[in-house]
């Protein structure tokens, strides 16, 4: 796409009109950019899973990481405010929130199904 755009941009600056080449050079940035942006957040989301007496909680975006581990007798799951809103998993003086990468009308399933593990095992 970049490759095409830049020889229409030629064409046209070797026509007279110099001025396409730089919007060319301009769209060609814009869209280098978009792919940085794309490229950061490719990898974001969210692991939960349960090891042993321990559920663990692991969270990136933008690569920034962000992990917490709770005993899982002592885990706390809610909703942050609504029903529709992120869940809160909270013990031990921590708390995390997940649930971001739901569609909002399922994190309700979602937090039954972490409740649900939780208690069998």
């Amino acid at each position: 796409m970049c490759a095409l755009s830049l020889g229409i941009g030629l064409f046209f600056w070797l026509q007279g009109a110099t001025l396409v080449l730089a919007f060319a050079g301009l769209e060609i940035t814009v869209v280098g950019l978009a792919f940085l942006a794309y490229a950061r957040h490719a990898t974001d989301g969210e692991w939960i899973s349960l090891q042993g007496a321990r559920l663990v909680v692991e969270f990136e975006s933008a690569g920034r990481c962000e992990r917490a581990e709770f005993a899982r007798e002592w885990v706390r799951v809610e909703p942050k405010s609504g029903d529709h809103s992120l869940i809160e998993l909270s013990g031990q003086g921590r708390s995390i929130e997940v649930g971001r990468f739901v569609r909002p009308e399922l994190r309700q399933a979602l937090a039954r199904e972490i409740r649900r593990a939780l208690r069998s095992a």
